[in-house]
């Protein structure tokens, strides 16, 4: 009986394209399951970081404001800082590395006395440029296809809404 060579070799062709197809398959759905994990990880990592910033501007504008020493815990904002070294792109790490910046100049300002309404809008708008730039980092670094945003959402507030409440100094000088 002749072996029916067509037969054999159609077969083992079937074969061998149906286990490159599940090989092919499982490293692009891997591949897929890796972007998607890094993704999610850097978005609550992102938020984390936020959140942190966030209440770190409120109490020290606060501090700034009642002309007190700043009641920061440090511990959650470098915690968020070190995740975020784990899972940001370059741009995202230099973008909260100037944040972090203008976040320890506003700390010194806190502590320093005596303290002008000039020197806290400087501190203001750089650290409202530095959260804008973290941001469409952040934007970019999890779709690309993401336009940057060209205003601020949340964090410092404006300084025509802080400039009414910051204390002028020379309102206290003798005459």
């Amino acid at each position: 009986m002749a072996v029916p060579w067509e037969l054999v070799i159609s077969t083992a062709g079937g074969v061998a394209a149906t286990v490159v197809g599940v090989l092919a398959g499982g490293v692009i759905g891997r591949r897929g399951q890796n972007e998607q994990w890094v993704r999610d990880n850097r978005t609550a990592t992102y938020a984390s970081f936020l959140r942190e910033f966030v209440a770190v501007e409120i109490e020290l504008r606060t501090a700034f404001l009642a002309d007190r020493a700043h009641r920061l815990d440090w511990a959650p904002w470098n915690a968020a800082l070190v995740a975020l070294s784990l899972v940001a792109t370059r741009e995202v790490a230099a973008a909260a590395a100037e944040l972090t910046g203008a976040v320890g100049r506003f700390a010194e300002l806190v502590a320093r006395s005596p303290k002008t309404r000039e020197e806290l809008r400087e501190v203001q708008e750089a650290l409202a440029k530095g959260q804008l730039r973290f941001v469409n980092a952040a934007r970019i670094s999890l779709d690309h296809s993401q336009p940057p945003l060209d205003w601020q959402l949340g964090g410092p507030p404006a300084w025509a809404m802080t400039e009414p409440y910051a204390p002028d100094p020379a309102a206290n000088e003798p005459a």
